[in-house]
């Protein structure tokens, strides 16, 4: 019988189960008091102030630029090699997107790369590092790059959640080095909430924005009120009264997946401890392969780990990658690419960013392969993905 291993999949037990029946028995299923819960243990755990939880990763994105201050006439530099969500929140904003290119060995955006970008554009208000497969980006130098030029970060930790740090082991998330960080609970994330996402930060002026952006533009906690003769009848306050004072978004995340989120965060370290043991096996194996090595080997001890990638020298192999991808799936395994560079979209195309523009990202493109990475995979059943590539390369 063939396996069913896919490239990720999230962990369901019985007490995640049970978390969400325990929301769906309370009278209020959105906006009620798991929210909360949720928001404040993330804070918490990653080390920052405040947390803001909405519908997806990339409504986190998008109302982390808003906050940033990003709109029309403004310029965001992310990361070539991301998922195009981090490109695309500015271009909600109705800015200009621009990418950098990345280090070889870590993946992730070059500070020097960054550097001459922010030198050739002339300004720069939004920089979006992308902490890639869960591995921190050099943010101490990102950080001196965007003070030099005024900008805003906002860390896409989409991959990241339970990395840390490697100057002071502090997790990501805190936002020391950033005012924003936005982590994703899609499904094959280190936690699921079905879907979801969360920004941090350690502002209360952008958390409050953050709250009204998720919920219409609607005034939170003790917002100020603005038309305050609506606001009140005589001496007394109007107990019915909200005001829009912003164009905002229903972007809020429920009850049911809050509940679910902290059922999983339960068992956050776990899914780590076991894809970190994971990754190093796959190092292992693939030590003295001639065709294949590991992406991203350096910071296992501080990596998050949500992808294994590895290059393969498809020049040498004696097959293609749609071929490798395609006898795999039919042995039962699941694998990805991760990522096509974001310039190479027909719609960034359009705007201009020629092929060759990034060649770092570029030559990591036809080589990378991510390999299943799961808190459920087994031992058994990473020697026989191990076992299978190699057959299939030789």
């Amino acid at each position: 019988m063939v396996p069913r291993i896919p490239y990720s999949t999230q962990y369901i037990d019985d007490a995640d189960i049970a978390a969400v029946v325990e929301v769906l028995r309370h009278p209020v299923i959105t906006g009620g008091p798991w929210i909360d819960r949720f928001e404040s243990a993330i804070a918490r755990y990653v080390g920052a102030r405040y947390a803001v939880a909405v519908s997806s990763g990339t409504a986190a994105l998008h109302i982390a630029a808003l906050a940033a201050g990003v709109g029309p006439g403004r310029v965001a530099i992310t990361s070539c090699n991301t998922f195009v969500a981090s490109a695309n929140a500015a271009r909600y904003a109705g800015a200009d997107s621009h990418f950098s290119d990345i280090e070889p060995l870590t993946l992730n955006m070059s500070p020097a790369e960054l550097e001459k970008e922010c030198r050739r554009l002339g300004k720069v208000n939004l920089i979006v590092p992308v902490h890639f497969a869960g591995l921190a980006c050099d943010m101490p130098a990102i950080q001196t790059i965007a003070q030099e030029y005024g900008a805003k970060i906002v860390e896409d930790a989409a991959h990241a959640l339970g990395g840390r740090y490697p100057d002071d082991g502090g997790r990501i998330g805190n936002c020391r080095f950033s005012d924003m960080t936005v982590f994703s609970f899609h499904p094959v994330k280190a936690i699921t909430t079905g879907e979801g996402g969360l920004v941090t930060t350690n502002d209360e002026r952008l958390y409050r924005k953050l709250l009204r952006l998720r919920s219409h533009g609607i005034n939170k906690l003790d917002d100020p009120l603005i038309d305050l003769k609506e606001a009140r009848t005589g001496d007394e306050p109007n107990v019915w009264y909200y005001e829009m004072q912003e164009l905002g978004f229903n972007y809020r995340m429920t009850d049911i997946q809050a509940g679910l989120g902290l059922s999983q965060f339960a068992k956050l370290e776990r899914f780590l401890e076991r894809k970190r043991t994971l990754a190093v096996r796959y190092d292992a194996l693939w030590r003295d392969h001639r065709l294949v090595r590991p992406a991203q080997t350096q910071g296992r001890e501080l990596n998050a780990h949500h992808l294994y990638v590895v290059r393969i020298d498809f020049r040498r192999a004696p097959i293609t990658r749609t071929r490798l991808i395609r006898s795999l799936k039919e042995l039962g395994i699941g694998t990805q690419v991760h990522y096509i560079p974001a310039s190479y979209h027909p719609y960034y195309r359009a705007l201009g960013f020629e092929k060759g523009r990034f060649p770092a990202a570029e030559a990591y493109y036809r080589e990378t392969l991510s390999l299943p990475l799961y808190y459920g995979l087994s031992d058994e059943n990473q020697r026989y993905v191990v076992e299978s590539v190699s057959g299939l390369l030789e």
